[in-house]
């Protein structure tokens, strides 16, 4: 059984409990709850199943810079999730919003990766130039790329797979002309299916990346800069 450590902030008059049934969806950014009242959390997890436990870069990523102070939903979001699912349709690509207001693409592996190799496969890449292209348009917004696997082989070849998978996904993205500073990755190995490993088929599912994208409340109110007026020519 996976254990997860949750570490919270405690803001305004909630406090933040029960972190060891969070969801992935909960995990890394403030809850909807948070948003109207300002609060944000750092929700982190470290996972084990008997193995050994879950690849660090998970640690680092979901015990120190897991959260954000409050993703809204905005016009920007909406769009930006309705052009990825035009652009998206009819090829297994599930595009949803989050209950913490987030855009998530779960994206499986038929797709984007062959078994056991990371390399992103050709039918992948114009679902990423799209994705690309709506990041440049929502400069503000923040993502997060988790690989996974399916339970086939070891912790040492999952866990690193998964992490893997997901760094090509930020590369390819970055020499699209996307900041790689916007960017957060994470592999989850074999530790969070969403189907039974009994079969090929299910197996292919648990085989996946999925992508976050977050506008997160503080820098959506942030001023737009202020461009430094002309000097006046006297003459």
């Amino acid at each position: 059984m996976n254990k997860r450590i949750g570490i919270p902030l405690i803001a305004f008059t909630l406090a933040a409990t029960g972190c060891a049934n969070m969801t992935e969806t909960q995990r890394g950014t403030a809850t909807g709850a948070g948003i109207g009242a300002g609060v944000g959390a750092i929700l982190g997890g470290v996972t084990g199943n008997g193995k050994g436990s879950r690849v660090a870069t998970g640690a680092v990523l979901g015990g120190a810079a897991g959260a954000i102070a409050g993703n809204i939903w905005s016009s920007r979001m909406e769009r930006q999730k309705q052009q990825m699912e035009q652009a998206t349709q009819g090829t297994g690509v599930q595009v949803s919003q989050t209950q913490d207001n987030r855009l998530k693409l779960e994206i499986p592996t038929d797709i984007s990766f062959d078994t056991n190799r990371a390399d992103i496969k050709s039918n992948f890449r114009p679902i990423l130039d799209r994705f690309a292209t709506t990041l440049a348009e929502n400069p503000n917004t923040r993502v997060t790329i988790v690989g996974h696997t399916d339970s086939t082989g070891s912790d040492a070849i999952n866990d690193p797979l998964s992490v893997n998978r997901a760094a090509r996904t930020r590369d390819y993205l970055v020499n699209r002309g996307v900041a790689s500073s916007r960017f957060m990755i994470d592999g989850r190995g074999s530790h969070e299916p969403i189907a039974s490993n009994a079969t090929e088929a299910t197996r292919a599912r648990n085989r996946r990346v999925e992508i976050y994208v977050a506008e997160p409340q503080a820098a959506a109110q942030a001023p737009a800069p202020v461009a430094p007026s002309t000097p006046v020519q006297r003459y």
